[in-house]
């Protein structure tokens, strides 16, 4: 007797429809074929085992299993549960009728339980695009799958609840999530608040601007000046995700297997920080079962890099085409896939090897050339992508001491909003385009190009310090954020001024006094 069951395969952040087709005939033997990988060929004595003990009759037959389309690579132990209800199903153990209706997926313990698996939203997403009515999954990914609607979503424990529901004996209800509800209750909660910051109110301004433009930004300053501690409260002040960007920034991060059990809705943007001594391939993404990398996790949210020159070059290196394109391709001689990778790029570097290089108390220690050559650890070419770059310094003690509370992130954040909603109207014919960080070359000129004075001022800074051709795109970039923050149609002489003024690095000067 032959049989069909239905459940989905992941490339990339998506989810592709498997169809396990399983022929149970005379004989005695076991086979899977259609791509599979070790995991899903070590299924066998999984399935067997949890057959047993769910207590069906074991299949004492010759069974074939074939994972359809055949040309796509099958991985992970997510095939366990319909393998196991197809050899049922084809063995005539369980009924054929309704089978059709159901997309499942998960992993089967020896004992019959359960097990849950990476990427439980993709394919929660697939199963409505392709109309199926329910979705059978881990109880552990119910929650997870249950955010997509028009598709009932089964959580279940044991393998025996799934042939249950299948031959309609259970009492097992669909999970309802309302998840507009549980967005709204979630969006505004955080660990770290603006307000416990004490002075540094230039860097704030640099921060309010970065998230309202969508800017990248690096900070550079002694040990101890709060660069770190200014970074973690970043995601506070950004805008809050939209219903879409949550689904496809929670799918990511589903796919990576990070969400934690029982995890829903992501509601607050990604903060990620890898340690620099990340590889590449962590970074970028990819590895034998490809998987997104620390880019790609960061999606709609912030990737701060700590200790910047003491990321590797070749680490380095890899941000600068994903920075442009934010999107992208790990290509392997096995598989091509496409990452999401529009991120906000935070890092924060000491000026030198010391780490007293300036400061207004301390002398620097390091040796003629030390400082530049540091500086040098990044490339030009990636710091001309970084938008605002700023130099912080220690806080006076009178300062530190002050009980007096600075101004809260919630306050900072509504200022955020309103720049954005104001370049959401701008660019609502531009697809693609949200923000001021994603304009290209036609959109500058047509929404960020100043008059005949602002490109005077301009163009005597630019020779003064030897910029380049994207560090004028960059500066232009900016002085629409900070008009946009004032509410001016145009970009006036004061808005480029502090624009010029987040341009410290370009100096030609920096670092060469030592």
């Amino acid at each position: 007797m032959l049989s069909k069951v239905y459940s989905a395969a992941i490339h990339g952040i998506e989810a592709r429809q498997v169809v396990i087709e399983t022929s149970v005939d005379r004989g005695c033997g076991f086979l899977i074929v259609g791509l599979p990988d070790a995991s899903v060929k070590e299924s066998h004595q999984r399935v067997l085992s949890a057959i047993k003990q769910s207590g069906a009759g074991v299949v004492r037959k010759n069974v074939v299993i074939n994972l359809s389309p055949a040309d796509v690579k099958k991985e992970g132990a997510g095939f366990d549960l319909p393998m196991a209800i197809g050899m049922l199903a084809a063995d005539g153990q369980i009924g054929v009728e309704n089978l059709g209706d159901y997309m499942m997926l998960g992993e089967l313990a020896l004992d019959g339980s359960v097990l849950p698996v990476p990427g439980a939203l993709p394919m929660a997403v697939k199963a409505r695009e392709l109309g199926f009515k329910r979705l059978i999954v881990p109880e552990a990914n119910v929650t997870e799958a249950a955010v997509v609607n028009k598709v009932e979503v089964f959580g279940v424990r044991t393998l025996r609840e799934v042939i249950e529901l299948l031959g309609g004996t259970s009492e097992l209800k669909p999970t309802i999530i309302d998840t507009r509800a549980l967005f709204a209750a979630s969006a505004n909660k955080f660990d770290f608040d603006f307000s416990e910051v004490k002075g540094q109110e230039a860097v704030k301004r640099a921060f309010e601007v970065a998230c309202a433009g969508g800017h990248n930004l690096i900070m550079v300053g002694p040990p101890g000046a709060g660069k770190s501690m200014l970074a973690k409260r970043l995601p506070s002040i950004l805008p809050p995700l939209s219903m879409a960007e949550a689904l496809e920034t929670t799918k990511i991060h589903s796919v990576a297997g990070k969400l934690s059990r029982g995890s829903m809705l992501m509601t607050t943007r990604p903060f990620r920080t890898p340690h620099h001594t990340v590889s590449p391939v962590a970074l970028v993404g990819g590895g034998a079962n490809p998987m997104p990398g620390e880019i790609s996790l960061s999606h709609n949210g912030v990737l701060f890099l700590d200790e910047f020159p003491e990321f590797p070059r070749q680490v380095l290196e890899v941000l600068r085409q994903p920075i442009e394109d934010r999107v992208i391709t790990v290509s392997r001689a096995k598989y091509s896939v496409d990452y999401p990778a529009s991120f906000m790029l935070v890092a924060s570097m000491n000026p030198c090897p010391c780490g007293y290089y300036g400061h207004p108390k301390r002398r620097c220690t390091c040796q003629p050339g030390q400082v530049s050559r540091y500086m040098n650890k990044i490339s030009g070419p990636l710091l001309d992508r970084i938008d605002i770059q700023i130099e912080i310094q220690p806080v006076e003690f009178d300062q530190l001491a002050s009980r007096e509370q600075g101004e809260s992130s919630a306050s900072i954040r509504e200022r955020v909003i309103a720049a954005r909603k104001i370049q959401q109207e701008r660019y609502k014919n531009y697809p693609g385009i949200h923000c001021n960080a994603q304009m290209n070359s036609r959109l500058l000129h047509e929404f960020a190009w100043p008059d005949a004075e602002g490109l005077a001022k301009l163009k005597e800074k630019m020779e003064k310090l030897s910029m380049s051709a994207r560090a004028f795109d960059r500066i232009l970039r900016v002085a629409r954020t900070i008009a946009d923050l004032d509410a001016s149609e145009k970009i006036q002489l004061r808005h480029l001024s502090e624009a010029l003024g987040y341009r410290n690095l370009d100096r030609e000067s920096y670092g060469q006094f030592f």
